[in-house]
């Protein structure tokens, strides 16, 4: 059976290379047979501000809840994103404040320090770009957002595995650099990982 697949585009830009990486992706994993669904988060309409922090409960906009149904939908999760100031872009940070809920993404235990992982069963795959050289991402920022993704997040909610593809230096690749690393992301959907 070919697994669902959700592709969530953190990239706030429509026409931003993540884009181009979201559909090289998605043209893969839709050659394998599988069914993909995709999230474009700019194109989003909703607050990303979790104004209350958990005291109050701000109501889903339809976005969210369609978001939240193609989360609970799939059994692999694509994160498609770029790095800015060591992490992900806020929009994406604001979906992930707004979507991944308790009682949707886990569930504390009563007088408990443990707690329910909703999303068990799913894996996950990040594809992150980068201007920073991978090897500086790793030994000065410590990938620092790949572990706020990977375990604060995305393994916090039970999704594993979760594999990370690093795309970088954007900035200063040639046309056909890109060309081979939308080949690349479109081999990853057609292997589903």
């Amino acid at each position: 059976m070919q697994p669902n697949i959700a592709i969530i585009n953190g990239h706030p830009f429509a026409k931003s290379y993540c884009t181009a990486l979201s559909e090289a992706y998605k043209k893969g994993a839709i050659a394998s047979g599988s069914e993909v669904r995709s999230i474009h988060i700019g194109s989003l309409s909703f607050e990303p501000n979790l104004k209350y922090g958990y005291h109050q409960r701000l109501e889903l906009e339809e976005d969210l809840l369609a978001a939240q149904e193609t989360i609970r939908w799939a059994d692999h999760l694509v994160f498609v994103y770029p790095i800015w100031w060591g992490t992900v872009p806020a929009v994406l940070k604001g979906f992930i404040d707004r979507v991944f809920l308790p009682g949707f993404a886990y569930r504390n235990r009563p007088n408990s320090m443990f707690w329910d992982k909703l999303l068990s069963g799913k894996s996950a795959r990040l594809i992150v770009t980068m201007d920073t050289p991978s090897w500086y991402y790793r030994w000065v920022y410590k990938q620092a957002g790949h572990h706020v993704m990977k375990r604060g997040t995305l393994q916090f909610c039970g999704v594993n595995p979760v594999k990370i593809t690093e795309i970088s230096p954007v900035k200063s690749s040639t046309d056909k650099q890109r060309e081979k690393w939308l080949a690349d992301v479109e081999k990853l959907g057609l292997k589903r990982s």
